[in-house]
């Protein structure tokens, strides 16, 4: 959550311009939904997809019921025209954008915020602050298993920073290279091994073509710093944020080093190839923890493939085939040398936010562990130092995934997801025995949609199964929801 003054002034500001909304003249783009949702399992926790990806909304209970709010806006300041490579004219717009989105889970008994954010934008450059939903990857966000960066399964984590949104001519290469990427400064919060501290992020992208054919790559880096546990700071000031932004190497062993920081990041590429009739995207993601993981030398990582067709009166909108392997890490570095992913011998929490994973859901983290393993309970990070071990957070992080998805129109205003994923999952190299042999999984979801355009209503329904030899005995969830557009304004 926002807390603290930071958080206070942030949420003040944003209900001060959504009051100011009800002149004429502000609502630009003023949008508001509210829902309710209804889900109920089999066992004392959900199926897996019915919590994963849905950004730390969904309270991993037998039952729950659930209501949200959100409101956004987007109010132009200023627009100035210019004239493209075709000839025709461009409206640029200067704009501040903020929203809201409040959620009442536990039956009515938690309630948090999931967003609260205000961005100015001009084209494709923003300058935004606060807590707003975002992915990493150009993977998608509705079919995808989530990229091993950041994928929407946390709760999104609070930050100021810049960004480019979408590609960007390169001056001077005639469109033929474009770029995009962010650069951010945020806050972990207090519910951590190490209390306080800061989250880095930055991204840069390069493509290249503007025909049918479209190649991409770049690199996602992250870092959590700074912090302090019980008499210990680790660190804080300006020079130890540059050592993070350029990746300083400790000269000591991180446990003696207080401003080593827990360093992550992925390698991205990929290519379009665009068609009269469909869209294809096929991408690869390598996940690395330190210089050995640097470069294609493993088969560790994401790949997969998406097809869209365009015609509308096609079934069938999209595809997606994913292979995640991560079984096989740092298996050719020395044992004493060997990375885990996702975990750190120094900031033990690792790379999750709120109890949820925020890379790959497919890493299990103690909490989700602790559905299937009784005897893997979550960290209570306020204990002894004693009684939290290193590495070990993320439990499962050696994975074999095989992962397919499909959006399709069942006719008119009735839409489909599906969802199957299959799991060998190996633990982490501390627990072996527990996972040996690799214990298979499956995941399955599936989702039904139908738009009431005259009542402005949405309907949902969704069935998750999952079987194997995780949850031992197979765990079935219902979900049923409703989410009325309240008002949608765009300016004329």
């Amino acid at each position: 959550m926002l807390t603290g003054k930071p958080g206070r002034l942030l949420i003040g500001c944003l209900l001060l311009l959504l009051g100011k909304s009800s002149d004429a003249q502000f609502l630009d783009s003023l949008s508001a939904s509210a829902g309710l949702n209804f889900r109920a399992a089999t066992q004392h926790y959900q199926p897996f997809w019915m919590v994963a990806n849905q950004f730390g909304t969904v309270t991993d209970l037998k039952s729950d019921l659930s209501s949200f709010i959100k409101v956004s806006n987007k109010h132009v300041l200023a627009s100035s025209e210019s004239q493209n490579d075709h000839g025709l004219y461009d409206f640029n717009d200067f704009s501040l954008s903020y929203g809201l989105s409040v959620y009442n889970n536990n039956h009515f008994r938690s309630t948090f915020l999931e967003e609260a954010y205000a961005k100015l934008e001009y084209r494709n450059w923003s300058l935004r602050a606060g807590r707003f939903e975002e992915t990493t990857g150009d993977l998608d966000r509705q079919l995808s298993s989530g990229s091993l960066g950041i994928s929407g399964n946390a709760l999104p984590i609070p930050k100021i920073g810049i960004a480019v949104t979408d590609y960007k001519d390169v001056p001077f290469t005639n469109g033929w290279l474009q770029f995009k990427g962010t650069f951010a400064h945020g806050w972990l919060g207090h519910d951590r091994y190490i209390r306080d501290s800061y989250y880095h992020e930055k991204t840069f992208f390069l493509r290249i073509g503007k025909g049918d054919l479209k190649i991409y790559g770049g690199i996602e880096h992250f870092a959590e710093w700074g912090g302090k546990r019980g008499g210990q700071a680790y660190g804080g000031s300006i020079h130890d944020f540059w050592d993070i932004v350029l990746l300083k190497e400790s000269e000591s062993t991180p446990e003696k080093d207080p401003h080593y920081g827990d360093h992550r990041g992925v390698i991205d590429g990929g290519l379009y190839w665009d068609t009269r009739d469909y869209l294809v995207h096929g991408y690869i993601q390598k996940p690395f923890e330190g210089k050995n993981d640097i470069g294609f030398g493993t088969m560790n990582g994401l790949a997969g493939f998406d097809i869209s067709w365009k015609n509308k009166y096609t079934g069938l909108q999209k595809i997606l085939f994913e292979i995640i392997d991560t079984k096989n890490v740092n298996s050719h570095v020395p044992v004493n040398k060997r990375e885990s992913y996702y975990n750190n011998s120094v900031y033990k929490t690792g790379w999750e936010y709120r109890n949820y994973v925020i890379g790959t859901p497919l890493f299990l983290n103690r909490a989700r562990a602790n559905d299937y393993f009784p005897e893997i309970t979550p960290y209570n990070w306020n204990a002894p130092d004693s009684a939290i071990i290193q590495n070990t957070n993320i439990v499962s992080n050696r994975v074999f995934a095989i992962h397919l998805g499909a959006l399709y129109s069942i006719g008119g205003d009735f839409d489909g997801k599906t969802l199957i994923t299959y799991t060998a999952n190996n633990g982490n190299y501390t627990n072996t025995d527990l996972f040996t042999p690799a214990r298979g999984q499956v995941y399955c979801l599936q989702q039904f949609f139908y738009d009431l355009p005259k009542y402005n209503l949405t309907l949902t329904a969704g069935l998750g199964l999952d079987f194997g030899q995780l949850s031992h005995n197979d765990v079935a969830g219902i979900m049923v929801g409703a989410t009325w557009n309240l008002a949608t304004l765009r300016s004329q």
